[in-house]
This record gives C-alpha cells, sequence and structure tokens, in this order.
C-alpha cells in the first residue's frame, strides 16, 4: 500500500514539475475556466495545452465537467492550493538562503 502512496505522490509532483502546468494550475485557482479561457490565457496551441490538462487530470489535480459543448477544468481540491503555497515557501526560502550566502561580508 506504501508503494502505491508513493507512487500517486510521484505522479502528482511530476504533473505540477512544468512550469505551463504549474501556470495552468494557479490560472485555476480562480476559479474553473472553460478549454478555451485557458487557451486564450497561455501560449500554448490547443493540442499541447490539452496535452498538458490530461496529464494534470490523470494525477489528480484537476477535474472537469462538461458545460454544454465546453469542458470546463477546475483543482480537484483544496489540498492542491496548499501544496502550491507550501513549494513556493521552499522556493523563497532558498532564494532567501542564497543570497545570504552569496552577500558581501560586512566590513
Amino acid at each position: 500500500m506504501k508503494l502505491v502512496k508513493d507512487e500517486a505522490l510521484a505522479k502528482v509532483f511530476k504533473a505540477l514539475s512544468h512550469p505551463l502546468r504549474v501556470k495552468i494550475v494557479k490560472i485555476l485557482l480562480d476559479g474553473e475556466k472553460c478549454v478555451c479561457e485557458l487557451n486564450r490565457l497561455v501560449e500554448y496551441s490547443q493540442p499541447n495545452l490539452s496535452q498538458h490538462l490530461k496529464i494534470l487530470k490523470d494525477a489528480g489535480v484537476v477535474d472537469t465537467r462538461k458545460v454544454g459543448l465546453n469542458i470546463h477544468y477546475r483543482i480537484k481540491n483544496e489540498y492542491v492550493k496548499l501544496l502550491l503555497k507550501d513549494a513556493e515557501e521552499i522556493v523563497i526560502s532558498n532564494i532567501e538562503t542564497l543570497s545570504t550566502a552569496h552577500a558581501p561580508d560586512d566590513i
């Protein structure tokens, strides 16, 4: 069971390992969006966007619902927002640590 959980966890991190997918998730944090709207907000082709959305959906990061002829995407649960926030805190901490380590010594 633990191996299954580890694999599922790795799948989530892998899904969030591409800058476009992080951008998509950040856009969806503001609420559900139609694929057509997402396509306008990112600078990738429709087929490329669809592939990235599929990866996010397969990892359980986003969910879909059909509205008429359109597919709408939304964040699957609140934990995605927390995960992204925590990851950003790690990045900020790392940047601060690097800038402190490279700061010139006071004379």
